[in-house]
């Protein structure tokens, strides 16, 4: 099953790889090295979903942001690369989350993003990650992710 197969058993949809917002490009291929811009939970109408994440029980909606967001992260990368197969591995994972300074558990947020790549990739979705809390994060949004790849050339 490819990839985009396996997102569709898993129920989701891929969107649409939406233009940068700002002054920057959405990914730089370098060899076989794919690096992301930084990613979030961006919806099709060009909004994000916001708000600081501040206590546990708002874990499952931010969990269900960074699964958002990894989704618009494949979303980019199958622009770049043609289908979801060409990618070997990713290599690392950075997930930012929008934090109250009492906030700590920040990895059970990023997982969203983690489980996701795993669930839909296997062992070529595993990966190594730093997930941290921020005091903002562009356009209030709840996270930020960014990835890097390795490519089949």
């Amino acid at each position: 099953m490819s990839p985009e197969e396996k997102i569709v058993a898993l129920g989701f949809e891929l969107p649409p790889a939406l233009p940068p917002r700002f002054s920057y490009i959405p990914y730089r291929k370098v060899g076989d090295m794919i690096f992301l811009a930084g990613h979030g939970p961006r919806l099709p109408d060009n909004t994000y979903r916001s708000g600081k994440i501040s206590s546990d029980d708002q874990i499952p909606g931010a969990y269900a942001d960074a699964q958002l967001t990894a989704l618009n992260i494949l979303a980019t990368l199958k622009s770049a690369v043609g289908e979801l197969s060409r990618i070997k591995a990713f290599v690392k994972v950075l997930g930012m989350v929008n934090a109250a300074p009492t906030f700590t558990a920040h990895p059970k947020v990023i997982d969203g993003c983690s489980d996701l790549l795993v669930n839909v990739f296997g062992e070529v979705g595993r990966h190594a990650r730093s997930a941290v809390g921020m005091s903002s994060l562009p356009s209030g949004m709840t996270v930020e992710i960014e990835v890097i790849v390795q490519i089949v050339t």
